[in-house]
């Protein structure tokens, strides 16, 4: 934990493990078994489940809880209160912690404020999901999800910025191959 910062309110269960220049604020809780990469923020109230996998520089805002079963590559931002499930159908009285499924959100993703995601569901690398959108099923790369149930809209920059047709980010200069159900950066 080399330079990490642990507010005092904030429960790390034996066993986690919590990279070098992590910030987790006021009471978070991380249990057993789970792995922050380094230079994440974990905002207050953020709870990760036993044994979750969280990249590098992962920003989790407020009130976000990261169950058993959802696994977060490097460089995903999760906005304030988004909700992950791990189970289909579940029920109070029956116990399915066997039948999790597993959710993956790929390498520089953002999932706005208020969002749910479904369990087994994948969101591939720069995917943007807006806030209050419900992902019932999986995305691409660099989709833009947005509404109820969330429907692809468009595609997403790596900068986060909604691309023109043309493929050109009007922010960042990077240039995209878009066709079809896809998306690609063109490397210069």
């Amino acid at each position: 934990m080399k330079g990490s910062l642990v507010h005092d309110t904030a429960v790390i269960d034996r066993g986690a493990e919590i990279g070098e220049s992590t910030r987790i604020w006021h009471f978070a809780h991380i249990s057993e078994g789970a792995i922050i990469g380094a230079g994440c923020v974990l905002g207050q109230n953020v709870f990760v489940g036993k044994n979750v996998r969280i990249g590098n520089r992962v920003k989790i805002q407020n009130n976000v809880s990261v169950y058993a079963g959802v696994a977060i590559e490097d460089d995903v931002f999760l906005g304030p209160s988004c909700v992950f499930t791990n189970v289909s159908n579940p029920r109070a009285h029956v116990e399915r912690k066997d039948e999790f499924l597993e959710t993956r959100v790929r390498k520089g993703a953002t999932i706005g404020a208020n969002a749910t995601i479904l369990c087994g569901v994948e969101l591939g690398s720069y995917s943007f999901v807006g806030a209050g959108s419900v992902v019932t099923r999986s995305a691409p790369a660099h989709a833009l999800l947005v509404g109820n149930p969330a429907r692809r809209r468009g595609w997403a920059c790596r900068c986060g910025e909604v691309l023109p047709a043309h493929g050109r980010c009007e922010r960042c200069g990077e240039h995209y191959e878009i066709s079809g159900e896809g998306c690609a950066r063109i490397e210069r």
